[in-house]
C-alpha cells in the first residue's frame, strides 16, 4: 500500500509538473511583445507586422494548423487594409524648455503636421456665448500663434461653428491643456495642424511666451493582418471554441513608444498559453478551438470587423468565444462584459471559480463595444470578453511595461478558462 501511495504521488508531481503554468514562458513572451524592438506593435517601422510574425512562430511551434480558407501567400494571415494616421515624430518646447514624451506631453492622435515657432493665444470662453465676440474674433489673426484651451473645453470647441472652427484652424498649432492622465490612442483621420495634449502640471500656462512645436505624420492606407491557428476537436471537430485577443498596440512617435504589456501582451500571452495547452494530445478538446488574434483593434476593431464579415468558416457554427484582453493583474478578480447577455454561461463561469477557489470574484456587466469580441455578438455568436481588475493603473500611455505588470492571478485566470472551455 505504501509503494502504490508513493507512486500516486509521484504521478500526481508529474501530472502538475506537465499541466501547470509555465510563467518563466509567459513572462518571457510579454517581455518580447513589449520591447522596443516591436514598435509598441503598432504601424511605424512595421510593429504589427514583427508581432504577428513572433505569433504565427508560436502557433508553428505548439502545432497549430491555418484555417485552409486562410491567405494562400501566409496560411496563418488575413490580411485586411485601413487608413491610419501614422507619426514619425514629435517635439514640443515651452520658452525654449523642451518637453518630454509621454510624460509633459502626447500629440494628438489626430495631429495635422507642422513645424515652426508661435506665440500663445488663449481661448476666451465668450466664444461660447457671445455673437459679438464671434464677429470679433473672426477679424482676428491666428498667423503665428499656438491656440490654447483646457480639456475641459475640448468638446465645445469642436461643436462651434464651422466658420469658428476654419479660424481656429489659421492657428499654427492646438494646445490642450489637460489636468487628468496622458491618454493616448488613434485615428484615422488628421486634423489640418499640429495638435498637443499638454500636462498641467508640466507647466505654468499662463507665462509661457513662445512654443516651438514639430510633428511629421501622415495618413496611409495600411495593410495589416490578423493571425489566426485552430487545433481539431476530437469528437465535434466542426462546431468551434474561439479564444481571441488583440496583438496591436499604439506603436511609436520618434525616440518613444508604447509597450502595452498589460494591454494587451497580458492576453495575447493568455492566449499562447491556452493554444500549447490544447496542443498537447491529452488536452485536446471536444470542440475544435480557434485562436484569433487581431491587429488594429486600436484603430476601431477594424481586424474583428473584417474577420465578422469575411469568416474563414460560417459563424453560426462558434459555440462560445472568449475575448482575452488586460490580463496582467487580478487583484480583485474579472469582469466579465456580456455576462448579462448570457446569464447562464456567465452562471457555468462563476461556478468553475467558485468550486476551484480561484479568483476573489467573477463580477459581471453588461454588452460594451470596447473590444473585439463586440461584432461577433452583433453578429449572433456568443461571446464573453474577460478582463482582470485591481493592481497598476497604467494604461493607453508610455508606464505600460512589461517590468511593472504584476500578473497577480494569471494562474488562476488560466485555471478559470480551461475550466470553463471543459463544460462545453
Amino acid at each position: 500500500m505504501k509503494k502504490i501511495l508513493i507512486l500516486s504521488s509521484i504521478l500526481l508531481i508529474c501530472t502538475s509538473t506537465v499541466f501547470s503554468q509555465n510563467m518563466e514562458r509567459v513572462k518571457r513572451n510579454i517581455d518580447t511583445l513589449a520591447a522596443p524592438g516591436m514598435h509598441g506593435r503598432g504601424y511605424a517601422k512595421g510593429g504589427d507586422k514583427i508581432a504577428a510574425t513572433f505569433i504565427q512562430d508560436r502557433f508553428k511551434e505548439f502545432n497549430l494548423q491555418p484555417l485552409k480558407k486562410s491567405d494562400s501567400l501566409n496560411p496563418f494571415y488575413q490580411y485586411f487594409n485601413f487608413d491610419v494616421n501614422i507619426f514619425e515624430s514629435a517635439n514640443l518646447s515651452l520658452d525654449q524648455k523642451k518637453l518630454e514624451f509621454g510624460k509633459d506631453y502626447l500629440i494628438h492622435p489626430a495631429s495635422g503636421p507642422g513645424k515652426g515657432c508661435a506665440k500663445t493665444f488663449f481661448l476666451d470662453t465668450l466664444i461660447f456665448t457671445s455673437e459679438a465676440y464671434h464677429k470679433k474674433f473672426l477679424k482676428k489673426s491666428l498667423a503665428g500663434k499656438a491656440f490654447i484651451f483646457s480639456s475641459a473645453y475640448t468638446k465645445k470647441v469642436f461643436s462651434l461653428p464651422k466658420s469658428i472652427l476654419a479660424k481656429i484652424f489659421e492657428a499654427s498649432c492646438l494646445i490642450e491643456i489637460v489636468d487628468t492622465k496622458l491618454t493616448f490612442s488613434i485615428s484615422s483621420f488628421q486634423y489640418p495642424i499640429p495638435y498637443y495634449q499638454l500636462k498641467k502640471e508640466s507647466c505654468h500656462v499662463k507665462i509661457i511666451r513662445k512654443i516651438n512645436f514639430e510633428a511629421i505624420a501622415k495618413v496611409e492606407k495600411y495593410k495589416s493582418q490578423n493571425v489566426i491557428g485552430y487545433i481539431k476537436g476530437k469528437s465535434k471537430p466542426d462546431s468551434f471554441i474561439v479564444v481571441s485577443a488583440h496583438y496591436d498596440h499604439l506603436g511609436r512617435v520618434g525616440n518613444a513608444y508604447f509597450p502595452g504589456a498589460n494591454d494587451n501582451s497580458s492576453g495575447i500571452s493568455m492566449m499562447l498559453e491556452l493554444a500549447d495547452f490544447y496542443s498537447q494530445k491529452e488536452n485536446q478538446p471536444e470542440y475544435s478551438i480557434v485562436f484569433m488574434a487581431f491587429s488594429a483593434e486600436e484603430a476601431g476593431l477594424i481586424g474583428s470587423h473584417f474577420y465578422v464579415n469575411n469568416p474563414l468558416f460560417p459563424l453560426s457554427k462558434i459555440k462560445f468565444l472568449i475575448n482575452l484582453d488586460l490580463l496582467g493583474t487580478g487583484d480583485d478578480g474579472v469582469m466579465v462584459v456580456n455576462a448579462t447577455k448570457f446569464p447562464q454561461q456567465f452562471k457555468i463561469l462563476s461556478q468553475v471559480n467558485e468550486e476551484s477557489k480561484l479568483l476573489p470574484a467573477v463580477k459581471q456587466r453588461g454588452p460594451a463595444a470596447n473590444s473585439d469580441h463586440y461584432y461577433f455578438t452583433e453578429k449572433g455568436v456568443p461571446a464573453f470578453f474577460i478582463y482582470t481588475l485591481g493592481g497598476i493603473a497604467a494604461y493607453h500611455d508610455i508606464y505600460d511595461k512589461a517590468e511593472t505588470l504584476p500578473l497577480t492571478k494569471f494562474k488562476e485566470v488560466f485555471s478559470l478558462l480551461t475550466g470553463f472551455i471543459a463544460k462545453f
